[in-house]
This record gives C-alpha cells, structure tokens and sequence, in this order.
C-alpha cells in the first residue's frame, strides 16, 4: 500500500479562515529518489549563485502540485482573502495585508533542467499585491518555495536544498509591464553598496492536475534570513527583523514587538535592540541636545547606511517604501559593529513616478514625524550634506542612463518572446505591446530622474 503523511490543520490555521476538514498529503513511498545527488539537492554544498541566479539567462521551472493540494491552497486563499465582489471566493476573512495571514503550505514536485527536487514547499505570498491579483481573478500569484519544508517526510533525506538555497521566492511582477523592476531595484542598491537580495529571471509552469499551465514571467528573488546575510555579511548570526504594520514606521507611539516579527533568533529575541532604536530616535535628545542624540542614535542604528539606501530610494522612485508604506524592509543587528542594518525589500513599484499620491520627492519636505528615521535624520545638517553626497554618487557611478539603457534593453531582449506568450489570466500586461512601452518608460525615467538629482543639487 502506498504509503503518505497527512497532516492536519492546527488551531492557528483554523483561526486563519482554513477549514476544519483541509488536510495536506505528503507522499513518503513509492518516489524514485534518484535524481538525489549532494551537489543539487544537499545542504553541505554552498549556495551556487551562478546557476540559480544566472544572469544571462531565463530560467524555466516545472512544479507539479496534487489536484487535492491545489484545492486546499485555492481554498485557503478564497477564506481569507476572497471577496462577495466578484473575486474567485465569496467569503469573507483576514486582510492578506496583515501579517496575520500566512498561506498554507503544500508539497510539490519541483523540476529544473530534467532534475526532480521531491515534496517541495509551496505556498503563495504577498500582501495586498496577492489580495489585488486573486480578487481580480488573475492566476498569476507570487510563490514561496521551501525545499525541506516537508523534510519529515523524507528522513533518508533530510535537508534538502536547491544548489545550496533552502527557500527562494518567485515573484510576479506584480504591476509592472516592465517585469524588470524587481530585478533591476535590488541590483540597484547592490551596485550602491546596500545588502539587497540576488535576483534573476524564470519562468513558472505549474501542473494541478490538467497538464503544465504557463504561469508567465517571475523574478527569482533570494531569502534574506536564507543566505542574503550569510553572503553580504560577514557574520549571520544577529538578529533579523521584518518589520510590518504601524510599529514599521518607529512613529512616537507606535512600538509593537508583535509587528516586529523575528527571522532569526526566534527564541532568543527580546527586542532590546529595537527598542532602543525607537526610543532613541523619538528622545527629546534630539531638540535638546542633538550632539548626544546623534552619538546615541549612531551607536545603534547604521546611520550612514540608511542615508545612502534614502539617496538611492528617492532617486528611483519608490510609491511602496518607508515614508509612505509600513513595510518592505528588513533589520539586521550585524555583529560586526552592532548596529541595525537597513535591507531594502520588494522593489516591483520602485522606477516610476509613483501613485497614490507619487513616491518621496528629493527634497523629502513633504515627509512629516510619521517617518522619523526620514525627518530626523534629513533634518540634523550633516546628515543633510551626506545625502547630497550619496544623490550626486548615485547617479554618478550607478544609476548612469547609458548603462541604465543598455541595461534595459538586455532584458527586453531575453524577456520579449516570454512576456508575448503570457496569457489571459496569468498576466498583468494589458495587451502585449505594453511590454513594449514599459521599456520606453523605464529608459526616459533613468534620464529624467538624473535631470531632476542635478536640479536639486544646483539649488
């Protein structure tokens, strides 16, 4: 008899919207493990980045996910995020743009140049780009992957890995015709000298139950608390933090350890060191001795950094950000010096004007107390003339428009013939040709934005 894990829902997951009787099977016998090999799949082998993360190439990716399986994650996201409005549920439950919710997890068979990796996690991600796309009924949601998320089921081969990766995410470009924003922003503030995760291109077939379905063009984007700290960091083991929700923003009153959440060092957090960088940076230090303040905010906090991730930010455009969103970036407390460390996250709306209202202007005037890492900082003069210094910098030796452009192009051309085979209800591109423009957009936008850098300086 063949044999399988089925593993039941717990209370948190019922409390999410699940129900009662969604259960998830796990195969455990009756798998040719043969495609097993300690380079691919093992977990003693360093992260090779130049195969998962190849830049001159799309990768393609083949997961295979049991019809049983893919109803419950449908199923999951029609209780929590399905609305009475026309979107593929018709139930109401958790906002997807709380941290509350977090899709279930379901195995798969995930396939790459002929090579199986066995009982593989899967589950969907994002916030209200994942509400925006299934309320709309667009299919092509972004992925998480977990390669031993199921290792419990495979004892004879625990830890498993994709070249070294444990988890990756498959982004999907959500809002950008472009499906170059993603890659292009975390390579961005990686060029500049900010820790940013690694990023390439692939594209998404998926098979429940009907044959391969062409889920479009994704972005492979790296895990930072997988190895984006290992590799740009010279020492892993400090804390990680993904702030989200109104305790992001470190306004007066809004510290919450429970919107703080931890990545690394779950059982040890005490959040001392975020804490005290809310404390410090709401002191009435700062007005009343700012000397002090800045050597109490310096200890804690990589100061310069943040300036240099501000300078980069504004000069890109970003509508999705700190100083006007309270999410989309990281913590990290480096052991190396003991400071919080800036990671920028989720750059998919980062390279346009902006909505909503428009991104950060350069002069940052508009920004209010709401954002004091912003408003604090930009208003000690120092600090001021050091981000004048990182605007005329960037642009300079990173955000060149010759180079942007020819960047650009590059990726049309590798992109081109996979955006035009997207189809209808797995994609966000209106109609092919708008591929097209997106590039136009992108390059006119990198020679505008360095008119505006040097308008801004020269006042």
């Amino acid at each position: 008899m063949k044999a399988y894990i089925i593993l039941l829902f717990s209370i948190t997951m019922l409390a999410s919207g699940c129900r009662k009787d969604d259960i998830v099977v796990v195969d455990t016998e009756g798998i040719d493990y043969s495609d097993w090999s300690e380079s691919t799949h093992g977990s003693s082998v360093s992260p090779d980045y130049s195969i998962v993360f190849n830049q001159n190439k799309v990768q393609r990716f083949d997961i295979v996910i049991s019809s049983d399986n893919y109803t419950i994650m449908q199923n999951d996201l029609d209780e929590n995020i399905g609305s009475s409005g026309g979107g593929p549920g018709g139930g109401f439950g958790v906002d997807a743009t709380s941290s509350d919710y977090d899709p279930v997890w379901v195995p798969c068979s995930f396939n790459y140049e002929g090579i199986e990796w066995y009982n593989v996690g899967i589950r969907y991600k994002g916030n209200s780009s994942l509400t925006s796309a299934y309320q709309s009924g667009n299919n092509k949601l972004s992925l998480k992957l977990d390669f031993d998320q199921f290792e419990e089921a495979m004892p004879d081969y625990p830890n498993q890995r994709f070249y070294g990766f444990k988890q990756l995410n498959l982004n999907n470009n959500f809002d950008d015709a472009s499906l170059m924003r993603e890659k292009v922003g975390a390579d961005l503030f990686r060029e500049f000298g900010l820790a940013s995760a690694q990023t390439s291109f692939c594209v998404v077939y998926v098979d429940f139950g009907d044959g391969p379905q062409y889920f479009g063009v994704y972005t492979i984007v790296e895990e930072v608390d997988d190895t984006v700290l290992e590799s740009q960091f010279s020492d892993d083991s400090g804390n990680l933090y993904k702030p989200d929700g109104d305790a992001a923003s470190f306004a007066q009153g809004t510290f919450d350890e429970g919107e703080m959440e931890v990545k690394t060092n779950e059982e040890l957090a005490n959040y001392a060191d975020v804490q005290s960088l809310y404390d410090i940076i709401n002191s009435s230090e700062r007005t009343i001795n700012p000397d002090t303040w800045k050597t109490s905010l310096e200890s804690i906090f990589d100061v310069d950094t943040f300036i240099k991730w501000m300078a980069a930010n504004t000069t890109m455009q970003n509508w999705d950000t700190y100083g006007i969103m309270t999410h989309n970036y990281y913590l990290y407390n480096n052991p190396s010096n003991h400071k919080l460390t800036w990671i920028p996250w989720d750059n998919n709306e980062a390279l346009q004007e902006g909505k909503q209202g428009g991104a950060l202007s350069l002069s940052l005037n508009e920004v209010n107390d709401n954002w004091p890492l912003l408003r604090y900082i930009k208003d000690i003069e120092e600090y001021d003339a050091l981000y004048n210094l990182y605007l005329q910098q960037f642009i300079d030796e990173v955000f060149i428009p010759s180079k942007m452009v020819s960047t650009y192009e590059n990726y049309y051309e590798m992109l081109h013939d996979y955006a035009y085979a997207e189809e209808e209800g797995y994609t966000f591109l209106r109609y092919a040709s708008e591929f097209d423009e997106a590039l136009y957009e992108l390059q006119s936008h990198v020679q505008t934005r360095n008119n505006n850098v040097e308008s801004y300086l020269s006042k």
